[in-house]
């Protein structure tokens, strides 16, 4: 499974695009339901992510709590050509109530992709999860300039030299827990994945804290990819839920 994760950000259960397709120009957002008949959702779809999430229209809620069980595993780290991620060994999972998804990657996005009352943040970490039923469910972390992280600190430290080629350093180890808050409120929705084909199905949780990272630490993921962010997609008369 993780090698299949190695492929595309948020498309770590997807087969690899016949087509090429980027952030800008002619393979850009507007242009991917061109790219390929597989991709005809990013353009028809009408439940697309990322959304901007208004506070003042969302639904406050009884939701169930989200609790996470992360494990220090070791890094396997890959530049896709799209973003960085790393792929995690089987044994951490994240719990919605009574529902169990697995952790199967998590990346990065320059700026954030979602939008919380029409203000991005200066990144995002996607940490993408799966069910037993191969179902979606994707945590969105907002990342702001402040304190360093040592998790990140360590994925920088160790970046492959070479794109498309997974690295896994001896002796490396890193837990996903250094991206997720103490508060674990958050809004969610139904959405779908922001990189092609833009598979609906996907269940967003955004959390609604924000992580911190240096500066340094967003200039050196900025520096590889200044901008490789989904522009905000409609709702479509979808419900944003938030925790009360």
């Amino acid at each position: 499974m993780r090698n299949l994760a190695i492929l595309l950000g948020l498309t770590a259960i997807a087969a690899e695009p016949a087509h090429h397709w980027s952030y800008s120009g002619k393979t850009g957002p507007t242009h991917w339901a061109e790219l390929d008949e597989h991709f005809k959702a990013c353009r028809t779809g009408k439940s697309q992510s990322p959304v901007d999430i208004r506070i003042g229209s969302a639904h406050g809620a009884t939701l169930p709590p989200l609790t996470f069980h992360y494990e220090p595993n070791a890094l396997h780290i890959v530049d896709n050509g799209h973003t960085v991620q790393v792929n995690v060994d089987p044994g951490s999972s994240l719990r919605v109530g009574g529902q169990r998804y697995e952790l199967v990657q998590f990346h990065f996005h320059h700026p954030s992709e979602e939008r919380i009352n029409g203000k991005g943040a200066d990144m995002v970490a996607h940490l993408v999860h799966r069910d037993a039923k191969g179902q979606l469910a994707v945590v969105a972390v907002l990342l702001r300039p402040g304190s360093e992280n040592a998790m990140v600190e360590s994925l920088w430290r160790n970046l492959p030299r070479e794109k498309e080629r997974e690295a896994s350093p001896a002796g490396i180890r890193i837990n996903p827990a250094g991206l997720i808050p103490p508060d674990h409120g958050y809004f969610t929705f139904t959405g779908s994945l922001t990189t092609p084909p833009c598979t609906e199905g996907v269940r967003w949780i955004v959390l609604r804290t924000p992580q911190a990272l240096s500066k340094a630490e967003i200039a050196a993921f900025a520096t590889r990819y200044p901008d490789n962010a989904r522009p905000i997609q409609q709702l479509n008369g979808r419900k944003i839920l938030a925790t009360k």
